[in-house]
C-alpha cells in the first residue's frame, strides 16, 4: 500500500506549530498516524496537494496529517474500503453523535457535503482517482458523564456528559482539539471501549475477575486493565483505577490516585497528587497536591503544588506555579463558552473548558486565568497585583519578558 500525506503547515495558537507536532496519547501526531500504519506495510510520501500525486495504478491511501484518529477507525475503513473495491472517501452520518457533538467546532477538516459530513481522507485501490464516493463510518458514540452538577447550575441540563466515540476520528485546528483528542477521544474512549466489552463478553468479565481474584485487588485496579511499565516506584497506598497506562521509570507517592490516564515515562508524581481522565506525557512532574482532570500535559512539563488544572492543555517545557487556578466553569447563564478563533469569538460546543498554555512558558504563583483563554509560547507571567487574574488570551509581545529587559537597564 502506498501512504500519502498531504502537509498541514498551519501554526496552531498558542503553541505556534502544525498540528502533527503537537502531542496525543504522549506521541507527536506524526508518531501516532506512522505507528498505525506501520502493520499494513506502507510506502510513505508527503506532498502539499493532491496535484503532486502521481498517476501510479497502486493501492494509495492518502489523508491530511492534522488528523487524528485510532486503530480501531483506521482499520474499520480500510476494511470496508477494501470490501468495496471502489475509491472511498471518509464520511459521518449527520446524526452521529461523537462527530456533531464535539468534533465540527472550531474547524473546517469535517464539512458537509449533501447529506453526510466529509473529512480529507481517502483510499484508492487502483491509484488517484478524481472522484471518491463517501464511505460513512459509525464512530459508535458512547454517552459517559464526567460530573454530576445540579440542574440550577448547568442551565437545566442536569449530568453533564460526554459521546465518546469507540471509533475515534477528529481534525485539530485549534487548542481545544487537543483535549478532544487526547481526552474525549482518547483516554475517555478507553474507558468506553472496556466498558462495552464487559458488557457483551461473558469471557472477558471472567479474565478481570480471575486476575483481581489472584492479584487480591478491586477488579478495575488489576493488572488486567492497569498497565505498569518497566522500573517504576509506586507506594502501595496509591489508588489506580483503570484503563490506565503508565510508562517506564514512573515515580508515584504516598496517596496519590490515578484514575483513568495515560502517564509516559519517567516522569515523577507526588505525595497526594490527583491524575483523573488525564495525559501526562514524558518527563513532567507533579509535586505534592498538585492535581489534574481532563487535562493533557505535553512532554517536559511541571504543574506545581497545589494547583487544580481541569479541561486544559498545556505544552512542552512549560511550568504552572503553585496555587494557581484555571477557572472551566462559565457564570454567565445561558451564554456558551467561546474561543478565539480566526479573528472572532466563536463557540466551543464545550459546557465546561479549561485554558491552554503553549510551549516553554513560565506562569507564577497564584494565578487566575478566565475559562477558553489561551497564553502563547515563550511567554513569562509574574503575578502582580496589575496582573493576577487573566481574561484575555496572552500573547508574547505581553510577556514580562519585556519587563525584565527594561528594568536591567
Amino acid at each position: 500500500m502506498r501512504k500519502i500525506i498531504l502537509r498541514d503547515r498551519t501554526p496552531i495558537f498558542p503553541f505556534n506549530e502544525p498540528a502533527r507536532e503537537l502531542r496525543v496519547l504522549n506521541k507527536p501526531l506524526w508518531l501516532h498516524q506512522r505507528d498505525l500504519f506501520a502493520r499494513y506495510n506502507v510506502e510513505e510520501r508527503e506532498v502539499d496537494s493532491l496535484a503532486e500525486v502521481g498517476p501510479d495504478k497502486v493501492e494509495t491511501i492518502i489523508y491530511r496529517d492534522n488528523l487524528f484518529f485510532d486503530e480501531f477507525f483506521l482499520d474499520e475503513f480500510i476494511r470496508r474500503a477494501r470490501a468495496s473495491g471502489k475509491a472511498c472517501r471518509v464520511a459521518f452520518s449527520l446524526k452521529d453523535k461523537a462527530i456533531t457533538t464535539h468534533a465540527i467546532y472550531l474547524q473546517r477538516g469535517i464539512r458537509r457535503e449533501g447529506d453526510v459530513y466529509v473529512a480529507d481522507m481517502w483510499y484508492y485501490p487502483h491509484g488517484f482517482e478524481p472522484y471518491a464516493r463517501p464511505l460513512v463510518i459509525d464512530t459508535e458514540p458512547h454517552e459517559m458523564g464526567y460530573y454530576h452538577v445540579p440542574t440550577h447550575m448547568s442551565n437545566e441540563l442536569g449530568d453533564l456528559v460526554y459521546q465518546v466515540p469507540t471509533k475515534a476520528f477528529c481534525s485539530i485546528e485549534h487548542w481545544v482539539h487537543t483535549i478532544i483528542a487526547n481526552i474525549i477521544f482518547g483516554v475517555y474512549a478507553n474507558g468506553a471501549r472496556l466498558d462495552r466489552e464487559i458488557g457483551r463478553s461473558l469471557k472477558k468479565n471472567l479474565k478481570i475477575l480471575w486476575r483481581a481474584m489472584l492479584e487480591r485487588k478491586q477488579v478495575l485496579s488489576c493488572s488486567e486493565v492497569v498497565r505498569i511499565g518497566r522500573n517504576c516506584s509506586i507506594d502501595p497506598s496509591v489508588i489506580i483505577r483503570g484503563p490506565t497506562y503508565i510508562g517506564n521509570n514512573v515515580s508515584i507517592g504516598p496517596g496519590s490516585v490515578i484514575d483513568v490516564a495515560i502517564i509516559g515515562d519517567n516522569v515523577s508524581i507526588g505525595t497526594g497528587a490527583q491524575v483523573h481522565l488525564s495525559v501526562v506525557s514524558d518527563r513532567c512532574f507533579l509535586p505534592f497536591r498538585a492535581a489534574l482532570f481532563t487535562t493533557v500535559m505535553m512532554a517536559d512539563s511541571m504543574v506545581a503544588q497545589n494547583t487544580c488544572l481541569q479541561f486544559c492543555s498545556i505544552g512542552r517545557n512549560t511550568f504552572i506555579g503553585a496555587g494557581s487556578t484555571f477557572t472551566d466553569f462559565n457564570l454567565v447563564p445561558d451564554k456558551p463558552i467561546r474561543a478565539f478563533h480566526e479573528g472572532k469569538l466563536q463557540e466551543t460546543g464545550m459546557p465546561v473548558l479549561g485554558g491552554c498554555v503553549g510551549h516553554n512558558c513560565y506562569i507564577g504563583s497564584g494565578m487566575v486565568v478566565y475559562p477558553a483563554r489561551a497564553i502563547e509560547s515563550n511567554v513569562i507571567l509574574f503575578a502582580s497585583p496589575e496582573r493576577r487574574v487573566i481574561t484575555r488570551n496572552v500573547y508574547y509581545k505581553d510577556s514580562d519578558h519585556f519587563k525584565l529587559k527594561k528594568d536591567e537597564r
